[in-house]
């Protein structure tokens, strides 16, 4: 079992698999977004062995991210050798959905039924705005899609000021006719972009605020660990929720782990690089001197997002660098 220098047990692994992405949301990705070689990223082989050792230590959930995960070579039969994995008992994606359309049956086959999709806006031409690519009806494609195959699915609605405040009603609507959970993210400052962002202005209680205009909301029982706050609505299939995560409201229960498509460990999601698994895979370190040093690094874990943000000298390029 891996518990950190708070006592929180670890159980939580996001992996990213690949940097790259075939979208430039605005407060993600610069345009000319500079990646890193292939021959740089973990390969299939030695995700494996180190999830192996996680899951040997109370590791049970995985979610596969980027960049676009579906960007990554064969990644169908890297989720099949994960799922096989002991220990491993529940897998996940973060998907933009331009890909993700002819995925979905066979995701499904693998029993892989939980998809979160990125979608910041139900108009066409915005989307084309704030991805700066013409992806939307195949977004649009894959949510249908996921919908079919009846997968649990979550829209994840990053909150921009001037940019998308207006469709958080068309959003909520979503929820009446559909099993979907669409979460409203507080926006943050891993935008790539060198400007200011609105994570303060549209906080979440403002969010749930604006909601409440329009709809009665009553509180849902959170899991836990989530890190939102969910809320249905009378006579809706689904639900929404908010993921406070500039104002990080859910830090003290925090059980996760993140890792990069290059190897790098962070503790926290504001917090800097601790670790690099890669490195030590590659130079034949064996599982208890890399199992000790993620032990380690967990001793030093700050206690929460704003503890960890003041050790940073600056913040990442982006968040597609920090898998989302």
């Amino acid at each position: 079992m891996l518990r950190d220098a708070h006592h929180r047990i670890i159980d939580y692994v996001r992996l990213s698999v690949t940097d790259r992405c075939n979208l430039r949301c605005t407060y993600c990705m610069p345009e000319h977004m500079h990646f890193v070689p292939s021959a740089a990223l973990l390969t299939d082989q030695e995700i494996i062995t180190l999830l192996e050792i996680l899951a040997g230590n109370g590791i049970s959930k995985v979610r596969i991210t980027g960049g676009e995960p579906f960007l990554r070579p064969q990644l169908l039969p890297l989720l099949e050798k994960i799922k096989a994995i002991p220990g491993i008992n529940t897998i996940s994606i973060t998907t933009n959905g331009v890909l993700t359309h002819s995925y979905v049956h066979d995701l499904k086959a693998l029993g892989i039924t939980k998809v979160n999709l990125s979608l910041d806006t139900l108009q066409p031409e915005r989307f084309r705005q704030i991805t700066r690519r013409p992806k939307f009806d195949a977004v649009m494609l894959t949510l249908k899609n996921l919908l079919a195959h009846d997968m649990q699915v979550k829209i994840n609605v990053v909150v921009m000021e001037d940019v998308n405040t207006d469709e958080l009603l068309d959003f909520t609507a979503l929820t009446a006719q559909h099993p979907i959970s669409v979460r409203f993210i507080e926006e943050m400052p891993f935008n790539g972009q060198g400007h200011a962002f609105s994570g303060i202005r549209w906080n979440y209680r403002e969010i749930l605020q604006y909601i409440r205009s329009r709809y009665d909301l009553y509180k849902l029982s959170d899991a836990p660990h989530t890190t939102a706050l969910h809320y249905g609505i009378p006579g809706h299939q689904g639900n929404i929720g908010v993921i406070p995560a500039y104002s990080r409201t859910f830090c003290g229960s925090c059980n996760r782990l993140r890792i990069s498509a290059t190897g790098s460990i962070k503790t926290c999601l504001y917090g800097t690089d601790v670790l690099n698994v890669r490195d030590m895979l590659r130079s034949n370190a064996g599982a208890p001197a890399l199992l000790e040093a993620v032990r380690e690094a967990l001793q030093h874990r700050a206690a929460n997002g704003f503890e960890a943000e003041k050790q940073l000298v600056h913040l990442p390029e982006s968040m597609s660098v920090i898998g989302g």
